[in-house]
């Protein structure tokens, strides 16, 4: 397909592996193709992370310098979009590192008085409107609501990831779901 006297790639099964491979080799429309792919998917994914769009458009922006540096990694197992999502997430996360957004931790103890949240609330809630509500959650408790929730990691696993406890892992988590209650229920 031509558009504007160059080729314009579209992604998909049958033509990955060559796309990827005219990647590899600095070919700027495989890039071009690879970025239009996959970046309204890292772009949620870099929103849920960061909480404001300048931040995120950092985050996609330094992903896709990772991933591109690192695509000869990729042996074509699995799904690339899988293997795009961890350079993604690992990007957002060294982020929050570097700001020291995650040293905003509370310990179990501090959670023990969490109410659960109600079974029915969520029902009458937009996509929109909960991507909005985790977005204004603080950086650690988004964080590992992301990564538990969205992402699916376990709690060993966040734990690994950003240097902290297991316990202050599902304190976070529990934090972060108690918060949105409470943002829910004040709509």
């Amino acid at each position: 397909m031509q558009l504007f006297g160059q080729k314009k790639h579209l992604i998909n099964r049958d033509n990955l592996e060559q796309i990827l491979n005219d990647c590899k080799k600095g070919d700027r429309h495989a890039q071009k193709a690879v970025y239009d792919f996959l970046a309204p998917k890292m772009t949620a994914l870099c929103l849920r992370y960061m909480g404001d769009r300048d931040s995120a458009e950092d985050v996609l922006q330094d992903g896709f310098v990772t991933l591109y540096s690192k695509l000869g990694s990729y042996l074509g197992e699995g799904s690339f979009e899988g293997w795009a999502r961890k350079i993604f997430v690992n990007t957002a996360l060294m982020s929050l590192r570097k700001n020291d957004a995650l040293k905003q931790s509370e310990d179990v103890d501090a959670a023990r008085d969490i109410a659960s949240p109600e079974p029915t609330v969520l029902d009458r809630l937009s996509y929109a409107e909960l991507t909005r509500l985790v977005a204004s959650l603080p950086p650690g408790f988004r964080t590992v609501f992301n990564m538990y929730v969205v992402e699916g990691y376990s709690h060993r696993e966040i734990a690994g990831e950003l240097g902290i406890s297991e316990v202050t892992s599902r304190s976070q988590l529990m934090r972060a779901k108690a918060m949105l209650q409470e943002k829910i229920k004040n709509l």
